[in-house]
């Protein structure tokens, strides 16, 4: 049956910022298609819930707590999963973000915070991984607006686009055996937007400038990550799917003057 090649049972991943939004998402995703899961982030209450979630799907949680921009404990998860599930086949970097800065308040030491935490990050997950997979598939979450231009973006659309060229740059290094995908996010319902989600006309008015005429559900995300590392995907390697509703722009406009 095709939806045979959805699943990845007995398979072990790793999921970053997995304690909610995309991250939580993911992780119970993969879960319910049969994979068990080391789950990590800053919050143990949010990823005591999200463990809830796997075992509710008969897989198996290893939670990690740890600061994710330290790139030695991110690193760590690898031999975390390995040690405690027997092997590791996924690996999804989802921790990242940078809050949108004007222009001339985006100092070197900024734009460099969103470099190490989006793009060194993912590195130091993945090179940690690959050494213990036999095969298998990693998928990093970029953003759209690594591809599309808006003022306020610079470190966080410069990162973005640097992550999604290392995916298409690192599945010429690790093919045959190890896929490397990428996801370009739109705007996705999460606490990442809780500005929007709870301000009815900023949303209305986000929801209008998506050709799809609503805000991303984690879940949109989460099913992408699960094509992407199964035997479904199997035929893709170094590619960013676009999952954005359609966004050829920005769908919010920061009101930012011109200098």
């Amino acid at each position: 049956m095709i939806l045979d090649r959805f699943r990845v049972v007995d398979q072990v991943a790793v999921v970053t910022g997995a304690g909610r939004g995309i991250g939580a998402a993911s992780a119970v995703a993969l879960a319910e298609a049969g994979a068990d899961v080391v789950i990590a982030a800053r919050t143990a209450s949010d990823l005591d819930v999200v463990a809830n979630r796997v075992e509710a799907a008969g897989r198996r949680a290893k939670v990690v707590t740890a600061d994710l921009s330290d790139v030695d404990a991110t690193a760590e998860l690898a031999r975390i999963a390995h040690d405690t599930f027997g092997r590791l086949d996924v690996v999804v970097n989802n921790v990242g973000g940078t809050y949108p800065r004007p222009f001339l308040e985006t100092d070197t030491g900024f734009l460099e915070e969103a470099f190490h935490f989006n793009v060194a990050t993912a590195h130091a997950l993945t090179r940690a991984a690959v050494p213990l997979m036999t095969e298998g598939a990693v998928v990093n979450i970029s953003s759209n607006m690594g591809r599309v231009s808006g003022r306020g973006f610079l470190a966080y659309g410069t990162a973005k686009a640097a992550l999604a060229h290392y995916t298409e740059l690192a599945a010429y290094d690790l093919a045959p055996r190890i896929r490397v995908n990428a996801i370009a996010v739109g705007s996705v319902a999460t606490s990442a937007l809780d500005i929007v989600l709870t301000n009815d006309e900023l949303r209305e008015r986000m929801s209008r400038a998506t050709p799809l005429r609503r805000i991303g559900e984690a879940e949109d995300v989460a099913a992408t990550v699960l094509f992407l590392a199964s035997r479904a995907g199997a035929y893709i390697t170094g590619k960013v799917l676009e999952v954005d509703g359609g966004l050829q722009a920005p769908n919010l406009d920061l009101g930012l003057p011109d200098l």
